[in-house]
């Protein structure tokens, strides 16, 4: 085994709702300059995910793991390994009884933070179906909404597993996991299960806060006809 360094939840280009501006290999490019070891492309209710492209972020020494972030319920989910490329945006929390399985892994992605797409109260309620919870990246030292997932986490005993959510390429690496395992998607799926995680992350700057949140709403608007 060796602690490989992971990044689970990102987006590109390719996501049908948001406005990114940079594709899937300029993303895989960015990971090959950190070290990233093994990358999941999470884009919204699709997987971006193919021979093609997992040939070339295996070029780049990257292992491609299938991903997206599903929306349920109007609720943002992670799903790392799906057995299915898409999902379409009528189904709901209840569905991930029929999602989980040993093969994937269910992440419960910036759970309290203040948008409507964050889990919150529901968290709890589905519980027993989310494998862990995530670290996001955006917070500081004045402004940290992960403290109450964190609680979550050691309260309930779920593994934290740390994470960027870039909308920008800048974004990247400041929040990754290093991951027991070996380099492929079922031991690295597994490994998480089973807590064998290490989050590393520096805290973003005020300013760099305010710099995401001004990009994210504003490249919302330019998709705005297939908003969430």
């Amino acid at each position: 085994m060796t602690k490989l360094k992971v990044d689970l939840h990102t987006h590109t280009a390719e996501d049908p709702y948001e406005y990114i501006k940079y594709d899937a290999r300029q993303l895989i490019d960015r990971a090959s300059q950190v070290g990233i070891d093994a990358l999941a492309i999470t884009n919204h209710n699709t997987v971006t995910y193919n021979t093609e492209l997992a040939g070339y972020a295996e070029k780049k020494g990257i292992l491609l793991i299938p991903g997206m972030e599903a929306v349920l319920s109007g609720k943002h989910v992670l799903i790392i390994n799906p057995d299915f490329k898409t999902i379409s945006q009528d189904r709901s929390l209840k569905d991930l009884e029929k999602i989980k399985n040993e093969k994937n892994l269910i992440i419960a992605p910036h759970p309290f933070f203040p948008n409507s797409k964050s889990l919150k109260s529901n968290l709890f309620s589905y519980l027993h179906f989310f494998d862990a919870i995530e670290f996001c990246h955006f917070y500081n030292h004045l402004i940290n909404y992960n403290k109450k997932a964190v609680r979550a986490a050691e309260l309930y005993k779920k593994p934290q597993i740390g994470t960027s959510d870039c909308h920008n390429i800048w974004q990247f690496g400041t929040t990754y996991s290093l991951v027991e395992a070996e380099k492929n998607i079922p031991s690295i799926i597994k490994a998480i299960k089973k807590g064998k995680i290490e989050i590393h992350t520096t805290p973003v700057s005020l300013f760099t806060m305010g710099r995401v949140a001004i990009n994210f709403f504003l490249f919302k608007r330019l998709k705005a006809p297939r908003r969430l």
